[in-house]
């Protein structure tokens, strides 16, 4: 058989997708049910680098005092009831129905409470490890979409009508690749996509921490000397459990991990208060360095970058996922009207940059003004900060505009279930 004979048949043996998800974890899952529900009749890949984890329902049941979390927005909330993956994660989900805003030594404070929020929760917090489960499920549930892990993109190429990805041993092609591979994004470095990134010097410790008191579904923004320290609520409405995120200085922040528990409980206390009664214990401590960053280019023919390998955010506003699952659900309302070009045409793909842009902005603005707001010590930067908290605390309008943002409002939603409530 002739080299070029061999050549040809290899081509033809070549798996063609329509849409390719570069990269797992929560964001890589969601995506992949997402464009499944929204897209009926198109072939789907999520290749996760890693292998699907896939907990026991005892695991699950079995409380976990170190489980990480994700805060979900109302948007993000309604986006996994379409999706179908609530129900499972009913057990696993507290509801944010009070927030407390404080200036530790500064009289601004913000009360935000379901009555600000036409009644419905201000947002939710849920286990990782129940959302990824859930999601999973849903994925092999779910008809026409197929998963690849543990597999790995080593290149992506660009050719005529789509892409291909090359996975070591075996290759791939499809109109249009998605990717999502975090952060510091390989692919996004491959393709030669440049990044605007802002280093805060500062770090984020994260760990749950049981409380003397119930935080009756009340979640706590508090900001301190050191940075941002947010409560979320654990544990259902009783709970006495919260997950912490604190910002540090990053040349202080090992200090900080290398505390003994008490130690480290003691100036937690002293910062946060007694709002909470006595801290009494706190679970394992990690970190990580915080920046922002924007990829200076988010689409390309046959190419979209989606979630951190597209905007990594401060969490101080907790908007991160859900900002990308408000993208993902703009590309799925742009790529149902696809047409001849398919669905990697740039103009269409340009389509869903001009739509999410307002969006986008208007969150890095949030998350980004945030921190550098209140991390600000000169007197004219803290007398202006608690200003705009009397302001939000008193004016409705200022209110209803600051919720409509944090809960994924700010901006016209996108709406991708027409052709999915049809077909369902």
């Amino acid at each position: 058989m002739s080299a070029t004979s061999r050549s040809d048949i290899a081509r033809y043996d070549i798996a063609r997708y329509d849409i390719a998800i570069i990269g797992g974890g929560l964001m890589g899952a969601a995506l992949a049910l997402l464009f499944c529900k929204t897209l009926p009749g198109r072939r789907v890949v999520l290749i996760e680098q890693k292998a699907l984890e896939s907990a026991s329902d005892q695991a699950l049941a079995t409380p976990n005092f170190d489980a990480r979390t994700t805060a979900l927005a109302p948007t993000s909330a309604a986006t996994l009831r379409r999706l179908g993956v609530w129900p499972a994660l009913a057990a696993h989900v507290t509801a944010i129905r009070r927030v407390q805003v404080s200036d530790r030594g500064h009289l601004g404070w913000v009360r935000l409470d379901t009555d600000s929020n036409a009644g419905e929760p201000l947002g939710y917090v849920v286990e990782n490890r129940a959302l990824g489960r859930a999601l999973t499920d849903a994925m092999l549930a779910c008809e026409g979409l197929e998963l690849k892990a543990p597999a790995q993109v080593q290149r992506l190429v660009k050719r005529q009508g789509g892409v291909r990805l090359e996975l070591g041993d075996q290759s791939l092609e499809a109109e249009l690749a998605v990717v999502a591979d975090g952060a510091d994004s390989p692919l996004r470095r491959q393709l030669g996509i440049g990044e605007f990134s802002k280093d805060y010097q500062q770090s984020a410790i994260i760990a749950n921490v049981r409380h003397e008191q119930s935080h009756g579904e009340t979640a706590f923004e508090r900001f301190t000397h050191h940075g941002p320290l947010a409560f979320l609520p654990l544990g259902g409405p009783d709970g006495r459990t919260s997950a912490v995120v604190w910002t540090w200085p990053s040349l202080q922040a090992e200090d900080a991990l290398a505390l003994d528990d008490q130690t480290f409980l003691h100036h937690l206390q002293s910062e946060f208060g007694y709002r909470l009664g006595r801290l009494q214990q706190v679970g394992v401590r990690q970190s990580y360095p915080l920046r922002l960053c924007l990829a200076r280019e988010q689409v390309r023919s046959g190419v979209v970058l989606m979630g951190n390998a597209a905007h990594f955010l401060h969490p101080v506003a907790g908007q991160g996922y859900n900002l990308a699952l408000r993208d993902g659900l703009r590309l799925a309302e742009v790529l149902q009207s696809a047409g001849a070009g398919g669905l990697g045409d740039l103009a269409l793909l340009q389509e869903y940059e001009r739509r999410q842009a307002g969006d986008q902005r208007n969150t890095v603005r949030l998350s980004d003004g945030f921190n550098e707001l209140f991390r600000a010590h000169e007197p004219h930067w803290i007398l202006l900060r608690n200003l705009g908290m009397i302001g939000v605390e008193w004016s409705v309008t200022i209110r209803d505009a600051f919720i409509r943002q944090l809960s994924g409002r700010g901006s016209r939603r996108a709406n991708p279930w027409v052709r999915l409530a049809q077909d369902s």
